[in-house]
């Protein structure tokens, strides 16, 4: 069994989730909303010593078509950060729709419009991390 932890990037904020190899569901832990990076990686740096995880996924944001753009490639930077600092396996899963579909899944709790803001990054990097554990080879 191993954990897992997951990342949807954003410029403003980062959401986090985590889950394990043999249970294979994701579950949102919180959101980073740091404007410096040295404290959004003190925060990772943390979370990483807290969970123990031996893998990590960012989320690979894409047009709907599959085409890269500005986004893909600063998640791909935070990617390779993210090994560089932390020696760790990272793995890019497609991100196509997943803020959309966490938008839906909170809409269905309840949690509407501004209101979801401090959950809807953690929620998408939940999406992300539950992609990867349904399709783990196919994922990068």
């Amino acid at each position: 069994m191993s954990t897992v932890l997951a990342f949807d990037f954003g410029e403003v904020r980062i959401g986090v989730a985590t889950g394990s190899t043999e249970v294979g569901i994701a579950s949102p832990v919180e959101t980073i909303a740091f404007e410096e990076n040295e404290k959004k990686f003190g925060r990772i740096e943390a979370l990483i010593k807290e969970w123990q995880p031996a893998l990590l996924v960012v989320g690979l944001p894409c047009y709907l078509d599959g085409t890269e753009h500005d986004m893909s490639r600063m998640a791909r930077r935070f990617a390779n950060r993210l090994n560089g600092r932390f020696s760790l396996p990272v793995h890019l899963v497609d991100e196509r729709l997943s803020s959309a579909a966490a938008s839906s899944a909170l809409n269905e709790t309840g949690l509407r419009g501004r209101k979801q803001k401090t959950a809807l990054d953690q929620v998408a990097a939940m999406q992300i991390l539950q992609a990867y554990f349904d399709t783990p080879p196919a994922a990068e």
